[in-house]
């Protein structure tokens, strides 16, 4: 090896990397997969993880909001048992965590960290118990939103649908009691997904850093997923004057890296949607209903026919945060097994990850620097997150103290 191969890899070899998005779980449970098993298809697997360095995961509890709809608890529940299920089947391979202490303890003993978060605050069905529930079960962060608005938060996915709930301000008073109850539970507040006026509003009310798990620079691709510079400095701010800031987690889905792949992929949608129909009806005549796997081979066979982008645009991405925001506040949050593999050119699971280091390292980013974007900084926030969890419990007048419906 030469020596900048060699220095990219002792610096991730030793290096805690924290993923902080893979929808793994959907695979569990609908494919009856194990994380022993061959990738087949997929981008996360125990061998890929141990390849590729990577300490911990946080694996996605995402329920979809149409398919599952008056059933979002049900799922949930099954979702979670579903990783720790895994855990229970490899418990000299991968640990259960919930804590930053406990990722920490994992790498040392060389298992690999399991931890929770839920995406879609649809799965608490407006139910500040549930989410107590949730918290006591492992879950250690939520997005507000996934791309479907709820009673008390907006998406960035359905701005435009009228029939979909849409709240005055970005989030409702109960939303601002969620946002207050994730600070008191420890659970960090995900702004991936949400509407720009949600965004702010989240920041406003949130005594905690927040995190975005898997988003990207708007500046850099076009889509409401990702976030302004205006957004990204104020993740970087975030948690008021005595806090170190949130992170943004980069997410490496290519429609969301790449402006060329984004444009494409939105010109392909009157054809996907047309065969999705299609498949749809002739699934209803054969008497039962198209499964989401399906669905998504669909959309898979049309995102083929785009060419990946270099994986020099997903380092694009993590240099824009870094200058914007500061090198602090930027990390990975892959979004494995939730892309229908479209990652960039030269990522296809969780093996690739060595690549990023090297990556980062070409472009004069220093070894302490790439230990902070390939975990340091989401360790740090998660610390934050849980001291001030655990300032707010000690307050004996903290309304949150009051167990609420």
């Amino acid at each position: 090896m030469t020596p900048e191969v060699d220095a990219a890899a002792h610096i991730h070899s030793t290096a805690i990397v924290v993923d902080t998005h893979a929808d793994t779980p959907q695979r569990f449970l609908d494919e009856q997969f194990d994380l022993a098993d061959p990738l087949g298809g997929g981008q996360l697997n125990l061998d890929a993880a141990h390849a590729g360095n990577l300490s911990a995961e946080f694996f996605s509890i995402w329920v979809e909001p149409t398919r599952y709809k008056g059933q979002y608890a049900r799922r949930t529940l099954e979702l979670i048992d579903s990783v720790k299920h895994q855990v229970a089947r490899h418990p000299d391979r991968v640990a259960f965590v919930t804590d930053p202490q406990g990722i920490e303890e994992a790498h040392r003993a060389h298992r690999f960290a399991a931890l929770m978060g839920i995406e879609g605050g649809h799965s608490i069905e407006n139910s500040l118990a549930l989410l107590r529930q949730y918290h006591a079960l492992g879950v250690r962060y939520m997005t507000l939103t996934w791309s479907n608005s709820t009673d008390w938060a907006d998406s960035s996915g359905d701005l435009d649908d009228p029939a979909a709930p849409h709240t005055k301000n970005g989030l409702t008073p109960f939303g601002e009691e969620v946002v207050r109850e994730m600070n008191r539970l420890g659970v960090m507040v995900d702004i991936s997904h949400v509407s720009d006026a949600t965004f702010h509003r989240a920041l406003a009310v949130s005594r905690a850093p927040v995190i975005a798990s898997h988003s990207g620079a708007r500046a850099l691709c076009d889509h409401p997923r990702n976030l302004t510079d205006e957004m990204l400095s104020a993740v970087a701010t975030s948690g008021g004057p005595h806090s170190k800031g949130g992170v943004v987690q980069v997410n490496f889905y290519s429609g969301f890296v790449s402006q060329e792949y984004c444009d494409a992929w939105k010109a392909l949608q009157p054809e996907v949607r047309g065969e999705v129909a299609d498949s749809q009806a002739k699934a209803k005549a054969e008497g039962r209903a198209l499964s989401y796997a399906e669905e998504n081979r669909i959309r898979r066979a049309y995102m083929d026919k785009i060419p990946r982008p270099p994986l020099s645009r997903l380092i694009d991405h993590i240099d824009h945060i870094a200058r914007v925001a500061g090198v602090d506040h930027v990390g990975l949050g892959s979004d494995f097994d939730g892309v229908n593999g479209q990652l960039p050119e030269g990522l296809d699971s969780a093996a690739d990850l060595p690549k990023i280091t090297q990556a980062l390292l070409d472009r004069a980013y220093t070894p302490v620097d790439c230990r902070k974007i390939l975990g340091g900084n989401l360790l740090r926030v998660f610390r934050e997150v849980g001291a001030i969890s655990g300032a707010l419990q000690a307050e004996s007048d903290h309304p949150g103290n009051r167990p609420r419906p």
